[in-house]
């Protein structure tokens, strides 16, 4: 029998379980645990003191934009992503030089700072600076698109399964080294798909589709399986959020029938910035979490790496899969509304935003009031023109007049203890 999430109030730290084989629909409990998202079993994969999958909460990552070869702006750059709740941050590594720089950098932030958990990014024939980078950090990604360089040819019309079977031998002998060493460090590899970087011989033999991406995923990990490696992540991502939908939703069905239990990265690559940007990202993320599919996010903008780790925190708190801030509930306001709600809402949320765990309402009227924030720890309720309603769960507990309102919900919250100072 799956084992339904934990609607946790805990902070990032908290734990959560949840198993469930993903299906193309939302998973969701519909017993005592109504609207609870039942994850996709996964096996735990660690990075650094970091664990993606085995029930875990799902993982937030980022990656900075600071030149690897820049120590210290590096240094600082991962610093501030992780003090805002980054959990793992991404460094790319173009080249050997970049190689030996993440290792100064790993060492200057355990020497001034935490031994937060590194990935290290490579890309074009990168055996060799895989190999190296695999000595400094905590998880190595890869792209199957081009860790192996296939020479495109104008006139191709086909993939012979000789030259198909050649490359795949070429692609196993380079991959090996970067596996066995993986293996031995106990470290971990992301196999990192991207829609817009396949392989030749995946296009000409499945298109440029989901499948595509899938088995260019498949082929890696067989080789990883066939060398008893198995400490990896999978991600499948793509600009178009339908294509990234598919892909995931397609490489947890083949996982599941191939008996494989990997975690899923979820992410939209190149979302752009701004409202836009923010919705896309959510658009793709959070319906794939909605169905029990994924276990680590990046939300990728193109913004300071510091504003993706809010808009990852809001898509896990509004599917109730991390607690990281106070939740509040609060209507739209209509003509029924007795007080100004948008004001209101304001003054609240700036008294207590740093109570970490809290669902706090604020309700114009009292049509909908009390049944809409049923769920809610505490309530601010329009019950007649200047007067308040102050609410415990579902128990009007008393009145006051409007403008006590803010000033008495504290008060009441501290009479519960469950008040700490900012």
């Amino acid at each position: 029998m799956a084992t339904v999430s934990e609607n946790t109030k805990s902070t990032q730290n908290g734990t959560q379980n949840g198993t469930q084989k993903a299906t193309a629909e939302p998973i969701v409990d519909g017993s005592e645990n109504l609207g609870v998202i039942v994850r996709r079993k996964t096996r735990p994969v660690q990075v650094g003191n970091i664990t993606i999958g085995g029930g875990a909460p799902v993982v937030v990552q980022s990656m900075i934009n600071e030149d690897t070869l820049d120590i210290d702006g590096s240094v600082a750059g991962i610093r501030r992503l992780h003090e805002i709740g980054c959990e793992i941050v991404r460094v790319t590594v173009p080249s050997m030089a970049h190689a030996a720089a993440l290792s100064e950098i790993r060492q200057k932030l355990k020497r001034t700072y935490l031994d937060v958990p590194l990935v290290a990014d490579v890309h074009h024939n990168g055996m060799k600076i895989a190999l190296e980078v695999a000595k400094h950090i905590h998880k190595v990604r890869i792209n199957p698109g081009l860790y192996v360089f296939e020479k495109p040819k104008a006139n191709r019309t086909e993939y012979t399964q000789s030259e198909f079977d050649e490359i795949a031998e070429k692609v196993r002998d380079t991959l090996k080294p970067l596996v066995l060493s993986l293996k031995e460090q106990g470290k971990a590899m992301r196999i990192g798909v991207n829609h817009g970087s396949l392989a030749e011989r995946m296009l000409f033999t499945y298109g440029d589709t989901p499948q595509g991406m899938v088995e260019s995923a498949i082929e890696f990990i067989r080789i990883c399986e066939d060398l008893d490696f198995k400490n990896i992540v999978i991600s499948m991502k793509a600009s178009r959020v339908p294509v990234m939908i598919a892909a995931y939703q397609l490489m947890a069905k083949r996982m599941d029938q191939l008996g494989m239990d990997y975690p899923l990265h979820l992410g939209v690559t190149e979302a752009g910035d701004g409202e836009y940007g923010r919705i896309k990202s959510t658009a793709g993320i959070a319906t794939l979490l909605s169905q029990g599919i994924g276990d680590t996010i990046r939300v990728s903008l193109t913004e300071a790496p510091e504003k993706e780790i809010p808009v990852c925190y809001s898509i896990l708190q509004s599917l109730g899969l991390r607690k990281t801030m106070v939740e509040y509930v609060a209507c739209p306001s209509c003509g029924r509304t007795l007080f100004n709600l948008e004001e209101v809402l304001h003054k609240v949320r700036e008294a207590t935003s740093h109570l970490v765990g809290l669902d706090i309402a604020v309700m114009g009227c009292i049509v909908n009031g009390p049944g809409e924030m049923a769920d809610a720890d505490y309530g601010y309720v329009g019950k007649t023109p200047g007067t308040i309603s102050l609410y415990r769960g579902k128990e009007e507990i008393k009145r006051v007049p409007e403008a006590e309102g803010v000033e008495q919900l504290i008060a009441l919250i501290k009479s519960d203890d469950r008040w700490v100072d900012p």
